[in-house]
C-alpha cells in the first residue's frame, strides 16, 4: 500500500493518512476500537462477527443519547470490501498482525518500527550521497 502526505500539512489523524475516504477511516476507527475493547487481541470468528455486523448494517457508529434527537448511527460496509480494503492493507503496514499459531488478530507497534527503519534507509542513503 502507497501511503502519500504533506509534511506541512499533515493531519492529526493517523486514519486519514493510511485510508483514502472518510468511510475507510470510520471502519479503520471501528475496528481498532473493537480490539482494544477485547485486550487488543481477536480470534478469527471475532474478526468475521465484526465483518458480518458491518456488512449487514448492526454495526453501530453512535449510540443513542439522552435526547430524542440523539438517534443511534450505524453503518453499512460489504464484507469482501472490508478484508480487501481494511484488514489487509492494515495487516500488511504492520498496524495488525495475524498469529498463525493461535489464529488470532491483535493490535501491533510494528508499524512504527518500520516508520523508524524507512527512516534510517533515508539517512544512510543521505550519507552515500554526501560523501562522494
Amino acid at each position: 500500500m502507497v501511503i502519500l502526505f504533506d509534511q506541512f500539512n499533515l493531519p492529526d489523524d493517523i486514519y486519514k493518512i493510511v485510508f483514502a475516504t472518510e468511510q475507510q477511516q470510520l471502519v479503520g476507527k471501528m475496528l481498532i476500537k473493537y480490539m482494544w475493547d477485547n485486550d487488543g487481541e481477536i480470534g478469527k470468528t471475532e474478526m468475521s462477527l465484526f465483518a458480518t455486523a458491518l456488512h449487514e448494517g448492526k454495526a453501530v457508529v453512535k449510540e443513542k443519547g439522552k435526547s430524542p434527537m440523539d438517534r443511534e448511527q450505524r453503518i453499512s460496509y460489504n464484507k469482501r470490501q472490508f478484508y480487501d480494503r481494511i484488514l489487509t492493507p492494515m495487516r500488511g503496514m504492520g498496524l495488525i498482525e495475524y498469529d498463525l499459531y493461535k489464529k488470532t488478530y491483535r493490535v501491533s507497534d510494528r508499524y512504527n518500527k518500520l516508520m523508524i527503519k524507512l527512516g534510517l534507509m533515508w539517512l544512510r542513503e543521505l550519507d552515500k550521497k554526501g560523501k562522494k
